[in-house]
């Protein structure tokens, strides 16, 4: 069965539209007392058929709708249980590195200042000679 997409409410709106112009061409011509001409009853036959067809369809798309049917995977074979593995030797520990000897506050200045009266005695010495 195709799918229907279209719908039937844009050709009611414009049966709608059309059977008002034709009541109001009867209306302006001969009077409200007058019996309705052959296009008016026409076009209140097809709104009548259209609104029909509308009610079916509404109908239809209420009843159950065949469903695919669920994918089932097959169960996996059970895989057989690796062999226990052997237990490892431990390791001797190895001897932890000793600290670097850090400079103190107090030498790091003691040595910058020794640094400073090299340099001055240096250029004394050089402009000396």
């Amino acid at each position: 069965m195709p799918i229907r997409t279209a719908t039937l409410a844009r050709q009611i709106e414009k049966n709608g539209a059309r059977l008002h112009q034709a009541m109001l061409m009867r209306a302006h011509s001969q009077g409200m007392e007058h019996e309705a001409s052959d296009a008016e009853k026409a076009l209140l036959e097809e709104r009548a058929q259209l609104k029909e067809a509308r009610s079916q369809r509404q109908a239809q798309s209420k009843q159950a709708k065949p469903k695919a049917a669920k994918f089932v995977a097959k169960p996996k074979a059970p895989k057989a249980p690796k062999a226990p593995k052997e237990p490892k030797e431990h390791k001797e520990a190895k001897d932890a590195k000793s600290a670097k000897a850090h400079k103190t506050r107090a030498e790091k200045h003691a040595q910058k200042a020794e640094a400073l009266e090299a340099a001055k005695r240096a250029a004394k010495k050089s402009a000396k000679t």
